[in-house]
């Protein structure tokens, strides 16, 4: 049986700068210089979005090599090559490494899962990698290690890809030298098989990065052809100094489970339940809007924050009687935050004062006296409202999904969910 070596790799970077996936391809070019080569495309996993103490992007980068006599080598030169690029000025930067050799295990599979469910911790995470056979490296607090094994060990039933093009050092913060306007022809010749790439709504840009970090830019794809495509399609007045294509789960919807109802949800879990909304979306100071959600066990407060731009104007159309089913996480907040939802059944009927038989509408006579007509004075004793139906702005079944702006690493884009 071949024996490989795996090499997990997470929090390196920082909001000031640097990129996991940038040492990791470091890394892959001194590898390649001496003869060792990836058995696939690198790794990109991204975990729990609501984790807290999550790194920038949240996500960790796993390799694959052979296990042979040049193994030490590798290790040796991922250990330099994080000690040499890593963000350690950062307080926040708590890089880990870990490498595995033989077949990924079943429990390391359900750590994996573990790890884009829940919350976990450092010690935890020291505790399993060792009952495994892991051998761990950490760097100051060493926080790394809970992605790294995770980047190792989850199965990747739905994959995409993303390509990342990284720049010159010397540019770092300064602007992107990208062409937007070869960005848009790439985005209409490879859509469907890219995506992610533009925020039409917004005009907004999605390839390129907000961050001092080393990319460029960054393409996704279901399909790696696609990806060589768009990189020949978007034009830069810039040095690209190396790219690379991961294997990722972006964009797959791993991190929602199916909530058995409200009150099973625990914080810093993400989940999809099924709720009917209790009151009419409100909007609060800094433009977040929040409502309710309830059922038989309970109730949560959901929000659509100010980021999503137009999808509250969307929410804003929902009402209480609607039957919603919601895709997203709970946060610090013990708040759900959407991003996604799906109307099931929406609650398209109103309680109205009767019309007269003159045709204006009627209006109370008083407390159980009926009602009364204040144009030809006709009155009727019954004081029940007549159920009429209206029309809404949602559609029952339908799909509302944040826009590409605002939309986190995991989410299921419904370009993937063929809606």
């Amino acid at each position: 049986m071949i024996n490989f070596l795996y090499v997990g790799i997470d929090d390196t970077d920082s909001p000031d700068g640097m990129c996991t996936t940038y040492l990791a391809s470091q890394i892959i070019n001194k590898f390649e210089a001496e003869g060792i080569k990836l058995k696939d495309y690198p790794r990109l996993i991204r975990l729990n979005p609501f984790a807290r103490f999550k790194t920038r992007g949240n996500g960790g980068v796993s390799l694959k090599i052979l296990n042979d006599d040049r193994a030490d080598r590798a290790k040796d030169i991922v250990l330099d090559e994080v000690e040499r690029l890593s963000m350690f000025d950062c307080d926040n930067t708590n890089p880990g490494v870990v490498f595995y050799e033989g077949e990924i295990t079943k429990s390391m599979e359900e750590y994996a899962f573990r790890a884009i469910y829940e919350f976990i911790t450092i010690e935890e995470a020291e505790e399993f990698g060792k009952s495994v056979g892991c051998e761990i490296h950490k760097f100051k607090k060493g926080r790394g290690i809970i992605g790294s094994i995770a980047a190792i060990s989850l199965p990747l039933s739905d994959c995409t890809y993303e390509l990342l093009a990284y720049r010159s050092s010397e540019n770092y913060g300064t602007k992107r030298q990208i062409d937007y306007e070869s960005v848009y022809r790439m985005d209409k010749e490879t859509f469907p098989d890219t995506f992610e790439n533009i925020d039409y709504s917004e005009g907004y840009i999605a390839i390129e990065p907000k961050t001092p970090c080393p990319v460029l830019y960054g393409i996704r794809s279901n399909e790696v052809e696609a990806l060589k495509k768009a990189k020949s399609i978007v034009e830069v007045s810039e040095p690209i100094v190396d790219w690379r294509i991961f294997k990722t789960n972006q964009h797959t919807d791993m991190h929602i489970q199916k909530a058995l109802n409200i009150s099973s949800m625990k914080q810093y879990g993400c989940y999809e339940v099924v709720g009917e909304v209790k009151n009419r979306p409100t909007i609060i100071d800094g433009g977040h809007m929040f409502f309710y959600i309830f059922d038989d066990s309970g109730e949560i407060e959901c929000g659509a924050y100010e980021p999503t731009k137009n999808f509250r104007k969307t929410v804003s159309h929902l009402r209480p009687g609607d039957l919603i089913k919601v895709f997203g996480g709970i946060g610090e907040q013990n708040t759900f935050n959407i991003e996604k939802f799906q109307v099931i059944k929406l609650n398209d009927v109103e309680y109205q004062n009767p019309i007269c038989e003159c045709g204006k509408r009627m209006t109370s006579a008083g407390k159980n006296k009926g009602f009364k007509c204040k144009k030809c004075g006709n009155r009727i004793e019954s004081s029940e409202k007549v159920p009429v139906k209206i029309e809404r702005n949602l559609e029952n079944s339908k799909f509302y999904e944040t826009p590409v702006s605002a939309r986190r690493h995991l989410s299921k884009p419904l370009c993937r969910m063929n809606i």
